[in-house]
């Protein structure tokens, strides 16, 4: 018992959701992805939730194992872990592969395992940002350095990216300007980096239609936006996002129970990027909705309550960007969902079925447990009475020097 409640240390709230989001998402998987299970896996109805099963088995060991490690070493390979992130990129458009018109994923010889590079990247831009910011707290006036050490990791990331997921580009620069923000870089600049940034999108989005007038990604989100604005898109553009808003007002306040959905037979994605809508189906909006949102709002206050306890700038930086990384994405997967964002195709952190995007949420979620465990540590080391601070005790915690 005790080694047990040794492997789960720090938060306990954050466990607790954990515990949550993996109920919500065995449950919501299996259900939605039954009929797909059946029918392109040879008759194996379980297909997609042993497949999640294994993967959130994976996620806690690493949430348990990343938890555990000291988060000074976040820091110490914050740089090499961007690195190796934007090789992973170039090497995605090189030779990744290409699954409904878009190139997002390299496949891991002998696994049939892909990873979806910009989920990857994501994470080790928000680390990065933690370690500059906390080294240049004193230099954030400088335009210059703010441009070079900051700015441009993030355009590198986002460029990358945007050609094949304009939308996770786009959030991921959203996540960042506010880690800037947040990290009291001058506002000014970052209107000015938004403005250009949006300047870029729309020349990107003019070349590519010239020198490739027939290409698919531009018609994507011509349509998406049109729609989106209008209410009206092409013929089957509007599907999605008819099907989810179906299940939805059809799961009314209390749901049609687990199990019981029917809109998951015609919802593309129902157990990934729309899972939102069938948890509201099946659970209402009592016990599918509301909870989920809570929990998701209960995660970010524990973050901005583990920051605030924190002595030195990176491990605070690192638990907020972490926070609102997940948040920003759990945030636009409902947006979605509901109608109130156009269709982004962001998977909703720890409850929709994948496999990177569990790996990478669950390594968050455990460099977050990693500072809550070493702030508790530090807290009941000063509530002892003096007497009783042993040498032990002073090994428990080591504030960090950034």
């Amino acid at each position: 018992m005790n080694r047990l409640s040794n492997a789960f240390k720090g938060d306990r709230a954050i466990w607790a959701l954990v515990a949550l989001f993996m109920i919500y998402s065995l449950l919501a998987v299996y259900s939605s992805s039954v009929s797909v299970a059946f029918t392109k896996h040879g008759g194996n109805t379980t297909y997609f939730l042993r497949s999640q099963l294994l993967m959130l088995t994976f996620g806690l060991i690493i949430i348990i194992i990343t938890s555990h490690l000291p988060y000074r070493i976040y820091s110490s390979v914050a740089g090499l872990f961007l690195i190796v992130s934007i090789g992973l990129l170039v090497l995605t458009l090189a030779v990744g592969v290409r699954v409904n018109e878009a190139t997002r994923w390299i496949e891991i010889p002998g696994t049939g395992f892909r990873l979806q590079t910009s989920d990857v990247a994501k994470v080790a831009l928000v680390l990065y940002l933690a370690r500059a910011l906390s080294q240049y707290q004193d230099e954030l006036k400088d335009f210059r350095l703010i441009t070079k050490y900051f700015m441009l990791p993030i355009a590198v990331v986002c460029g990358l990216i945007v050609s094949e997921n304009l939308s996770t580009a786009m959030m991921i620069f959203g996540i960042c300007m506010v880690i800037l923000f947040i990290g009291r870089v001058p506002f000014k600049f970052l209107m000015l980096y938004v403005g250009v940034a949006f300047a870029g999108i729309i020349l990107f989005a003019l070349l590519l239609s010239v020198i490739s007038p027939n290409s698919n990604r531009v018609t994507v989100w011509k349509n998406r936006i049109e729609h989106y604005v209008s209410g009206k898109g092409a013929d089957g553009e509007s599907y999605q996002s008819d099907q989810a808003k179906i299940a939805i007002s059809t799961g009314g306040l209390f749901g049609k129970a687990p199990g019981n959905s029917t809109q998951r037979n015609m919802l593309p994605q129902s157990n990934s990027d729309f899972i939102f809508a069938i948890i509201i189906e099946e659970y209402g909006l009592l016990f599918g909705a509301i909870p989920l949102i809570l929990a998701y709002m209960i995660l970010l206050f524990r973050g901005i309550a583990i920051a605030k306890k924190c002595e030195t700038a990176f491990p605070a930086f690192l638990v907020l960007g972490l926070v609102i990384m997940i948040v920003v994405q759990a945030m636009l997967n409902m947006l979605v969902a509901v109608g109130l964002f156009p269709v982004t195709g962001q998977t909703l952190p720890l409850v929709s079925w994948g496999r990177t995007s569990v790996l990478v949420i669950s390594f968050s979620i455990g460099a977050i447990l990693s500072v809550s465990r070493v702030i508790n540590a530090r807290i009941r080391k000063e509530e002892l009475p003096e007497e009783e601070k042993t040498d032990e005790g002073e090994k428990i915690y080591e504030p960090a020097t950034t």
